[in-house]
């Protein structure tokens, strides 16, 4: 699994752009001998997850765009009682997650290399997910480009359809504009309750790391946007 190929199947406007960047020698032997462990095949559909943990009845926590996997590569350490999934198209970041991963010896980690959408309708069951995580999604600041963004109403929708009663869908953003953006997408789901009140945006919760370029980010004046929604029982009024 030398040169990992991240896994699409459909064409619609993608949020990201696949970009060269380097893989490094250890991220190379560990995709070539962890691969096995703690990859997924975006192709086997619903069967992916099958025999994947040890734990199977585990809360499932999924991250979509885990870049080098600092947030989940902690959460995984820190909340052993819970089962990650994560989706990443750039192979250096899944190198890195599964490198550090094995090193660790965590496993309560998975990893698709594919598109999250693809990975959301083909492989996770209704109602599976406790928690979904979307942290720091490429803003599209450009108005043509806007049409990328990942945060849109029928995106929402795959969210909920995945989330279990109770769930909680996690968004973060260092761009004002986008969390707006997001706040009003989400908003209009009548299943989703925002868990700092009609238009509030919540502090970051323990769980979710502080990354480094956050923390620098934050010391030079700029912002961050953590939104909390949790998938209720019955359509909000």
């Amino acid at each position: 699994m030398l040169a990992l190929q991240p896994q699409f199947k459909r064409k619609d406007i993608r949020s990201y752009v696949i970009r060269s960047g380097r893989i490094t020698e250890a991220q190379k032997t560990a995709l070539a001998d962890q691969w096995p462990f703690y990859g997924l095949d975006l192709y086997a559909g619903h069967a992916a997850l099958t025999g994947a943990f040890i734990h199977p009845q585990a809360e499932l926590v999924l991250e979509i765009g885990f870049g080098m996997g600092d947030s989940l590569l902690y959460m995984a350490e820190h909340f052993p009682e819970k089962n990650f999934v994560g989706i990443e198209v750039h192979p250096p970041g899944v190198g890195r997650l599964v490198n550090e991963a094995s090193k660790r010896e965590l496993n309560n980690l998975r990893v698709f290399c594919a598109d999250a959408v693809d990975v959301l309708t083909d492989c996770i069951s209704d109602g599976s997910l406790s928690r979904v995580q979307l942290y720091f999604p490429d803003p599209w600041h450009k108005t043509r480009h806007r049409k990328r963004r990942i945060v849109q109403p029928p995106f929402v929708d795959i969210i909920v359809q995945k989330l279990r009663i109770g769930g909680v869908f996690h968004l973060a953003t260092d761009w004002q504009a986008y969390a707006e953006h997001m706040q009003s997408c989400v908003s209009l789901h009548a299943q989703l309750r925002n868990c700092a009140g009609v238009g509030g945006y919540s502090d970051r919760p323990d769980y979710r790391p502080q990354t480094k370029f956050e923390a620098r980010g934050q010391r030079l004046g700029h912002g961050v946007w953590d939104l909390l929604f949790e998938k209720t029982a019955t359509h909000l009024a």
